[in-house]
């Protein structure tokens, strides 16, 4: 994912519609862009992915708190924060929304079909809803896109690779999801041979709780998928990882795979 591009589409975007107010009031406007996360303010703030998005937009020419501004609406890890705080953003008339995270989106599609969105990121844009197809989005949402669900086959794959002994594999995911990703990873499973164990994370709670049915289980390793609410729980997925001697091979934006010793 390049928050780079991202700046650009977003700004882009922004640009349109600011333009497009300005046709009908003259008087000059400064853009503002409305950031809608499920994360924390302080995990997301300093994150380098934040810092390649503000960087993206000064390579454009564009500064926060100079000549654009930004309206941040955190949900803190609670996810049923994320309307309210959409409909805030609705009402404060921003030019644009990005919403990085299935989650967020959708908490935008439902509060407005006038005001862009643009996510950063989303697994399968067409499957959510938030898309037609990918060479003709349609509506007012768009954004950027390089998952494909046949990987969570071929992440599976890789971990059989690293792990030639691999036999009881666990998957954290988010059930509130459609299926077609952890659809993938179960075919994958079977044709491997793999017993999957599918624990179901929504909050903090449920990623303790995960492990314990993981060590209970006698799971040989673990794996994620990529949703907003189990990215939200990495830190601490990889906090009891290291505490429960798991060997993380795999770890990358789509995701972590992990080798457990118990």
């Amino acid at each position: 994912m390049n928050r780079k591009i991202l700046g650009f589409v977003v700004i882009t975007v922004t640009l349109t519609s600011v333009h497009l107010a300005e046709a009908q009031q003259p008087a000059e406007k400064v853009p503002r862009i409305g950031y809608l996360s499920t994360s924390s303010r302080t995990i997301e703030s300093k994150s380098p992915a934040m810092e390649a998005f503000r960087q993206g937009l000064q390579e454009l020419g564009y500064v926060e708190g100079k000549n654009i501004s930004i309206e941040y609406r955190y949900a803190e890890g609670k996810s049923e924060r994320l309307p309210e705080l959409a409909a805030e953003l609705v009402r404060l008339q921003v030019d644009v929304i990005v919403a990085p995270g299935t989650p967020a989106v959708q908490a935008a599609k439902q509060a407005t079909t006038t005001i862009p969105i643009v996510f950063p990121g989303v697994a399968d844009p067409v499957a959510f809803g938030f898309v037609a197809s990918l060479a003709r989005p349609g509506g007012n949402i768009t954004g950027l896109t390089n998952y494909s669900r046949e990987l969570s086959g071929k992440r599976v794959e890789l971990l059989k690779e690293a792990l030639p002994r691999l036999s009881r594999l666990a998957v954290l995911r988010d059930p509130r999801q459609p299926p077609d990703s952890f659809n993938e990873l179960q075919k994958a499973s079977q044709s491997l041979s793999l017993k999957l164990q599918s624990l179901e994370i929504r909050n903090a709670t449920d990623v303790e709780t995960a492990f314990s049915a993981m060590s209970k289980e006698r799971a040989d390793a673990f794996i994620t998928l990529p949703h907003a609410v189990v990215s939200f729980h990495r830190k601490r997925i990889l906090e009891l990882a290291i505490k429960g001697r798991a060997g993380c091979h795999l770890r990358t934006e789509m995701g972590i795979g992990c080798r457990l010793v118990v």
